[in-house]
């Protein structure tokens, strides 16, 4: 298929195609009044622009369509472009007009439907995990639209803080796009090397840039979402031998801080009797944003802790436990940074008020300020 280092060239192109456009979006967004406005559970204080999906499609399509021309084999399915566009007209809809949660799910569940019955990608076996292979259909299906749905929420849920919806994504595109490589399928290579390029510049505007800043909205966010459904359902259904050890504990370490977070807040909030899809400000990110971290710091704990998760999954690889071990070590990461870091936390925050005053005066100290080459950064993305 040429040399590989052309892989690399989606990953450029819809940097560069994002980079070129976002400007001109912010504009018509502030134009119109798309925009995010401040609110008691947001963090911004100014109306952000947030129509950052568009740009971040745009630029994922403009680099696939120039792929087909050079990568051999180049092959995405239509129905998948589809669904991308269903999820992205969906989450700007209700950017712009507040969408009711059962719109919502009923357009997710029919893009991850597309997914399953026209393109055949979905969870059907567990390669040996519990004793089980194969999987009968309706458990195949059930399982794909519960797990796909709750990710496509998951990665929507975590768009709370400038960078990090986006930061995530990119690690996650390429997590996946090492495991695609491995496994030859070079179509989703350049797919996921295009989601994590498109996602590069817009970014650096986020964090750095004050011009032209934008938020993912929803239609960022549910797209992003969906693709990391999909990067799931592809490497699940083609086996373990995609990794070396268990793919199922592969796929949710690299998806950990979302899914347990969100498991997290959604079990919180029915226990004290609200809705599992009411607003709030209990997420992982809002304790570190409590304790005096900045925006980007946040972002990359997040990652670290969920990079961290795959290494300890990766030990437990290395080390040859059996899939179940894998699984619940893995789980029990998750769990523990996660339920046990914000809990920790928040015990501290009611009941040890001078300790969570002095881990506040410590985070105050060493954070990073905006100056000398930040500022020229800044300078250099609003111009």
């Amino acid at each position: 298929m040429g040399e590989i280092s052309y892989l690399f060239l989606p990953f450029v192109i819809a940097a560069m195609v994002v980079f070129l456009i976002q400007p001109s979006l912010v504009k018509i967004a502030h134009m119109k009044s798309i925009v995010d406005n401040p609110s008691a559970r947001k963090l911004n204080n100014v109306p952000v622009p947030v129509l950052g999906g568009v740009a971040v499609f745009f630029g994922i399509m403009f680099s696939l369509a120039l792929a087909g021309y050079y990568v051999e084999g180049m092959n995405i399915e239509f129905e998948i472009i589809i669904a991308m566009l269903i999820m992205l007209y969906t989450g700007v809809g209700d950017d712009i007009l507040q969408l009711s949660p059962r719109t919502r799910f009923i357009s997710q569940i029919f893009t991850v439907c597309l997914m399953m019955f026209l393109c055949g990608i979905y969870i059907d076996n567990f390669h040996g995990l519990w004793g089980v292979y194969r999987l009968p259909w309706y458990i195949a299906v059930i399982l794909t639209i519960f797990s796909s749905v709750g990710i496509i929420n998951s990665i929507n849920l975590i768009d709370g803080v400038d960078g990090l919806c986006s930061g995530y994504g990119m690690f996650v595109s390429i997590m996946f796009a090492i495991c695609f490589m491995r496994l030859g399928d070079w179509s989703y290579v350049v797919l996921s090397l295009a989601v994590a390029g498109a996602l590069f510049p817009f970014m650096l505007h986020n964090i750095f840039g004050q011009k032209y800043k934008m938020f993912l909205g929803d239609g960022g966010s549910l797209v992003l979402g969906f693709l990391c459904s999909l990067y799931v359902m592809r490497i699940v259904q083609s086996g373990d031998d995609v990794v070396t050890g268990s793919v199922v504990s592969f796929t949710l370490a690299v998806l950990a801080i979302p899914v347990f977070d969100t498991v997290r807040v959604m079990v919180a909030r029915v226990v004290r009797g609200r809705s599992p899809f009411s607003p709030d400000k209990t997420h992982l990110h809002h304790m570190f944003i409590d304790l005096g971290f900045s925006h980007v710091i946040t972002t990359l704990n997040i990652i670290a802790l969920n990079a961290l998760i795959v290494f300890v999954w990766h030990i437990c690889n290395v080390y040859d436990f059996s899939p179940e071990v894998q699984l619940y070590v893995t789980i029990a990461s998750g769990i523990a940074a996660t339920s046990g870091l914000y809990y920790g936390i928040n015990y501290i925050k009611q009941k040890q008020v001078t300790l969570y005053s002095k881990l506040q005066s410590i985070v105050g100290k060493y954070s990073i300020r905006r100056t000398g080459f930040f500022l020229k950064l800044q300078d250099m993305l609003d111009r």
